[in-house]
C-alpha cells in the first residue's frame, strides 16, 4: 500500500484521482482549505488534512510526514484574478515542494497545462497569468531534486472516461475527460518510466498504461 497526498483535494480530478487510489489499496489524503468539504472526501476513503496552501505554515510538512508522493491538484480557479494565479498555482506549488524535501516525500506528481510548455505561446490577460504561473512551478519542480512527473492536460471535458490517450513531450491542442487525467496520474503514480518527465496528454488511440510506459 501506498500513501499519496492531493493537495487541492476537493478538486474534481482530485476527487476522482482519490477514489482510484482507495479502490487499489491506498492510502489518500486530501488537502483541502475549506474544513466544510472533509466530509465529501470522507464519503469516498480519503482522509481530510485542512492547510491553506496560500499560507506558510509547518503543518504541511507534518501533512506530508509518512506518505509516498505528493500529487499537486490545487488551482486558483477560473474565476481568479492574476495574483491568486500566483499565490496558488506557482507560489502553492513550490510550497508543496519545499515540504516534500522536509517530509522526505521524493515523488512528486504536478497537473500543469498544455499551454505552459516551454515556448507555448500564453496570449494576455487572466489566463495568460494562469500558464505563466503553471511554467514557473513546473520549472521549480523540474529542477527541486525530487522526483517529479509534469503532467500537461488539454482542454478539459466532464465525458465519462475513455481510457484511450496520446501522450508527448508536446502535442497539438485537444481534449481530455478529467476522468482520463485522474486516471493518467494514478497510471504515472505506477510507472517509473515518467520520472524526470513532462509531457501534453489528450484523448487518443492508446491505453493509457501503453502510453506511459512508452515515456
Amino acid at each position: 500500500m501506498s500513501i499519496v497526498a492531493i493537495a487541492g483535494g476537493h478538486g474534481q480530478i482530485a476527487r476522482l484521482l482519490g477514489e482510484l487510489l482507495v479502490a487499489d489499496g491506498h492510502e489518500a489524503r486530501g488537502i483541502i482549505r475549506n474544513p466544510d468539504h472533509a466530509a465529501d472526501l470522507q464519503a469516498i476513503g480519503v482522509t481530510p488534512i485542512v492547510h491553506d496552501l496560500e499560507r506558510d505554515d509547518p503543518g504541511l510538512t507534518d501533512a506530508l510526514m509518512g506518505a509516498d508522493a505528493a500529487v499537486f491538484a490545487a488551482g486558483a480557479g477560473p474565476g481568479s484574478g492574476a495574483e491568486r494565479k500566483g499565490t496558488m498555482d506557482r507560489d502553492g506549488a513550490i510550497r508543496l515542494i519545499e515540504a516534500c524535501r522536509q517530509a522526505g516525500v521524493s515523488r512528486y506528481v504536478i497537473v500543469s497545462a498544455m499551454g505552459a510548455r516551454p515556448g507555448a505561446p500564453r496570449g494576455e490577460g487572466a489566463f495568460a497569468a494562469y500558464l505563466e504561473a503553471k511554467a514557473a512551478a513546473d520549472e521549480a519542480l523540474s529542477a527541486s531534486g525530487l522526483r517529479y512527473t509534469i503532467v500537461r492536460p488539454g482542454g478539459l471535458t466532464d465525458e465519462p472516461p475513455h481510457e484511450l490517450v496520446s501522450v508527448a513531450p508536446e502535442l497539438p491542442r485537444g481534449s481530455i475527460p478529467r476522468a482520463d487525467v485522474a486516471r493518467v496520474l494514478l497510471g504515472v503514480l505506477n510507472e517509473p518510466a515518467t520520472i524526470g518527465k513532462a509531457f501534453d496528454v489528450v484523448s487518443g488511440p492508446t491505453p493509457i498504461a501503453q502510453a506511459l510506459a512508452a515515456l
